[in-house]
């Protein structure tokens, strides 16, 4: 049986060329992990390369294997005693095409389709639709433009006895109750009134007309006749032509227009979902739905074939993908509780349950019911800041603003990216809560000479500066911290307003807290205020997504390697004290969470990222690096009109071919990648081309001057000089990667693994990092490294990651044979002292008599002789306090023999810039008395930091 804690998980993405019986091959309990932790595996979308749109929650992805494959990886995890986590998605559904029965039984029946009640949609708003409907972006090209060009087109489903309108794979169903007037019509202009079929068919329109037309429960008994009339596939077919705009033909056209223009749902442009959207999206995804898990048949009905797989025993862990979509996450967590709780085999470890939450700097988790923490992104940064220097930012600072000529603060670009994201992306969404904010306003005496448009003004404001993802408030109010974010907020909204009405924020306040419908007050509705509240909290979400990790983050590229999901750009270097404090509050409140440090999602490799992270300890000779290759490549770049790539693009492009730089020869699909992630970026930026409005003329010479700087006849000179600065960031991003490894592996946490990282990661942004990987080789290499690697030989060779692999599989050895240390341990900052000790970060990991003590470099340049030479353990003279402890013994690092309560650094790391020992927690007495000379050291630390 596998922890009910996990050692450590490892990320695998499955999809049809990589499924279950892959998955169950792999060789993962050797490396240390005891948990596989799957993509999506329901069924989604075919061919889809990652299962995050599923059309069915209650099925299982047959091009992974089906229920047969699962049993095998499930039966295959048992025999290894390890556990298997389903990345499972509640908040959304693929929809469109023709291949989701809940969404095509909403699009056929409306509001009184049995699903509606499970899809987010604003039945009301869709104008020219009075009983409601929902608008479908699907099309190429203008609504009318599409139908007079017979795009759409009106078909007979035979053997189900059904019409649809189709758009190519899109499938539109026709509502029953309109069957009549089809069939009366397509047999008069096939003729066939006086054949047997015909008078057949007309004989069942008439029986089903008017108040006798088909209701949803007896519409399968209709088309069940309808299917059964011998001859009528070819009456229909003969005249479905009354309905074919391609003919040419005026009536046709408006037909089929009249026709779709009496159905539940409105065919239009993919652009107007931007302000004319009715359904809540995953982000600004049109065939991604939102589902409302706030519906208890909805919760029920997408968490079946969940149910399932925990009374069986298939599953030991969930991943919950975007909890910030939920209405209510808590409700959604208390159910999800329950539910396990009910199933869960007797005699079974609890279930593991994480939640994918990015967290901005300073914020913390609530408390939501049975969540061991989150899916790590917030660690992800905290172990970037606390790498780099910060003596090299003000450098950096210098030459992005003299490269991009753009002088702006990152806060004032993630504003400006706001502001295009209100008024395009999310404009609909935005819109809505507007309006609903004035009926809210119109309807009290108090408020309702609040103007629509300075209410939206003044919520633009709000959203503008509103600093984090979302609050969770419920229908008892919100919490404390909650309550001071929309404070402080408000506080700064209000600082920005100009006119006499500044009133207007306390009302926003107050709805937005829900104290406008206290007991204390009255008048205001109740309803609309809660629908405001909670919808506000599922649009700032996507907002902060679209705007500052989809937009903003592509365009201020000061250090990539800050430019981090839940991270900040403009962050400086975390001091190791502060370090130490996150963790000793992780440890005591949110110790089993996640702890990632690349994921599906990342912005870039972990070991590009760690490489990028060597540049604010190289600061100045990257300016100097930078100037000169933007003289050596100037005659490259195209300036017939605009300049492309702009400075700012060529400077983001530098940092990123040094990040992904091969480390060993040449790539053989090098530059494609590059250019693929060039195109990319410049897209996410908005600025030059979109995915809305994309420039090709812009992307072809960005396209261009990455050839041309990456072919050896032609940049011969730049090639040269940046590799050479290459292979220094290259030797400090390695040893960056392994202390990264090292503080992953032992702070509080899980540490989680994803797929292929056990060698350098290198990789850019999705699809890049979604790359098959050769699990073969790694196999391969694991065997050969052994129980007891050799760290000179492999750091002699550490250009082909064996390093790394060797390292990881001796830390999950340790976390292992220590699992109750680590998964519920406490945390303690040990002491360095010495002319080096602001190189080293050191800390134990305590449980009953047992620890743990690791010791990991930073800040390399010095070590390293400027990125020149791999180090030894001689290059730091610093020692570490562990007094306290007895009976060290070095596990991982250097010597073995530990003497002493001050170890010098440079007998403990060796050939690797990590050491782990094992030792004894010593006496009360003498465990008190080091304590306190530690807090005393780390508390002068502080105050000099």
């Amino acid at each position: 049986m596998p922890p009910a804690v996990p050692v450590a998980t490892y990320r695998v993405q499955l999809n049809a060329k990589f499924g279950f019986a892959d998955a169950a091959a792999l060789v993962l309990k050797s490396l240390g992990v005891t948990h596989l932790y799957a993509s999506p595996f329901l069924k989604a979308r075919a061919g889809s390369m990652h299962g995050y749109d599923i059309v069915d929650h209650n099925a299982l992805n047959p091009e992974l294997g089906g229920e047969d494959g699962l049993r095998l990886l499930s039966e295959a995890l048992a025999a290894a005693g390890m556990g298997l986590i389903l990345d499972f998605v509640p908040n959304h559904m693929g929809v469109n095409y023709a291949d989701n029965p809940w969404w095509l039984d909403v699009l056929e029946w409306g509001p009184k389709s049995p699903f509606a009640a499970a899809f987010d949609i604003d039945w009301k708003s869709l104008p020219g639709h009075p009983r409601g409907g929902v608008l479908i972006p699907i099309l190429g090209s203008p609504y009318g433009d599409a139908l007079q060009r017979g795009e759409i087109c009106l078909r007979y489903d035979s053997a189900e006895g059904s019409f649809a309108a189709w758009y190519y794979e899109h499938k539109l169903p026709i509502n029953p109750p309109r069957y009549g007037e089809i069939l009366q019509k397509v047999v008069a202009h096939a003729g066939a009134s006086e054949q047997p079929a015909g008078r057949a068919l007309l004989e069942l329109a008439e029986r089903y007309r008017g108040p006798h037309n088909p209701v949803r429960e007896r519409s399968a008994q209709f088309k069940s006749e309808l299917a059964a009339i011998a001859g009528a596939p070819e009456i229909i077919g003969r005249g479905l032509p009354a309905y074919d705009p391609s003919k040419g033909e005026p009536a046709a056209i408006v037909a089929l227009h009249h026709l779709l223009e009496r159905q539940h749902y409105r065919p239009a442009y993919w652009r107007l979902a931007g302000s004319e959207i009715n359904y809540r999206r995953f982000f600004d995804i049109n065939n991604l739905a939102g589902l409302r898990m706030e519906d208890a048949a909805t919760f029920e009905g997408v968490h079946r074939l969940v149910r399932w797989l925990i009374r069986k025993g298939w599953l030991q862990g969930l991943r919950i993908d975007h909890i910030d979509g939920l209405r209510d996450p808590h409700q959604y967590f208390r159910r999800l509780e329950r539910l396990i709780h009910l199933e869960k085999p007797s005699g079974s470890n609890p279930l593991y349950v994480v939640a994918e939450k990015i967290l901005e700097d300073g914020e913390r988790l609530p408390r939501f019911a049975g969540v061991a923490g989150t899916t790590g992104y917030e660690w992800l940064n905290l172990i970037s800041r606390v790498l780099v220097d910060s003596t090299g930012f003000e450098a950096l600072d210098a030459i992005w603003r003299e490269a991009s000529g753009d002088p702006r603060a990152f806060s004032e670009i993630l504003i400006e990216a706001k502001l295009r994201v209100i008024a395009n992306i999310l404009a609909s969404e935005f819109t809505v809560l507007a309006r609903l904010l004035a009926r809210i306003a119109a309807g009290h005496y108090s408020t309702r000479d609040y103007a629509p448009e300075r209410l939206r003004a003044a919520f633009e404001l709000f959203v503008l500066h509103f600093p984090v993802y979302r609050t969770y408030i419920t229908a008892s109010g919100p919490s404390r911290g909650d309550r001071a974010i929309i404070n402080e907020t408000i506080a700064k909204a209000r600082a920005d307003w100009f006119g006499p009405d500044a009133g207007i924020f306390d009302f926003l306040r107050d709805a937005l807290t829900l104290d406008l419908i206290s007991p204390a007050r009255s008048g205001h509705s109740i309803a609309r205020d809660r629908q405001f509240a909670f919808k506000v909290q599922q649009f700032t979400g996507p907002m902060m997504a679209k705007s500052l990790e989809d937009t903003a983050l592509y365009r201020y590229h000061r250090c990539l390697a800050l430019n981090e999901v839940g991270g900040n750009p403009a962050a400086g270097a975390l001091p190791i004290a502060d370090f130490h404090r996150r963790m000793e509050e992780r440890a005591g409140q949110v110790a089993q969470g996640l702890t990632a440090t690349a994921t599906h999602d990342t912005k870039r490799g972990e070991d590009a990222r760690a490489r990028l992270l060597a540049l604010s300890e190289l600061a100045p000779e990257w300016a100097q690096s930078v100037r000169e290759w933007r003289r050596l490549n100037a005659m490259l770049i195209d300036t017939t009109g605009a300049r492309r790539p702009t400075p700012a693009h060529e400077y983001m492009l530098y940092q990123s071919l040094l990040g992904a730089w091969p480390l060993e020869g040449e790539d053989g699909d090098f530059l494609q990648r590059m250019q693929a992630y060039g195109v990319k970026a410049a897209r996410e930026g908005k600025q030059q081309t979109s995915w809305l409005a994309p420039n090709e003329d812009y992307e072809r010479g960005l396209e261009s001057f990455l050839a041309r700087i990456l072919d050896r006849s032609a940049s011969a000179a730049f090639l040269e000089s940046f590799e050479a600065f290459a292979h220094r960031a290259a030797l400090m991003g390695a040893l960056n990667s392994l202390t990264q490894l090292a503080l992953k592996a032992a702070m509080p946490g899980v540490p989680d693994f994803y797929q292929g990282t056990e060698l350098w990661d290198l990789s850019l942004v999705d699809p890049d990092n979604r790359r098959p990987v050769d699990f073969g080789a790694r196999a391969v290499v694991l065997h050969a490294i052994g129980d007891a690697p050799s760290w000179p030989a492999l750091a002699h060779s550490w250009q082909d990651g064996r390093i790394k692999f060797a390292l990881m599989q001796r830390l999950l050895a340790v976390r292992a044979q220590f699992a109750e240390l680590f998964a519920h341990g406490s945390y303690r900052a040990l002491d360095v002292i010495g002319p080096h000790k602001d190189e080293i970060i050191a800390f134990a990991r305590m449980h009953a008599r047992d620890a743990t003590i690791v010791v990991a470099g930073r800040l390399f340049r010095r070590a390293t002789r400027e990125g020149v030479e791999w180090p030894c353990g001689q290059a730091w003279d610093a020692s570490v306090c562990i007094e306290g402890f007895s009976d060290a013994v070095a596990i991982i690092g250097g010597r073995t023999d530990v003497s002493g309560p001050r170890p010098a650094v440079s007998q403990l790391f060796g050939a690797l810039p990590v050491a782990v020992l094992r030792a004894n927690i010593a006496s009360a007495k003498i465990r008190w008395s080091a304590r306190k000379r530690s807090r005393k050291r780390l508390f002068d630390s502080s105050r000099r930091s």
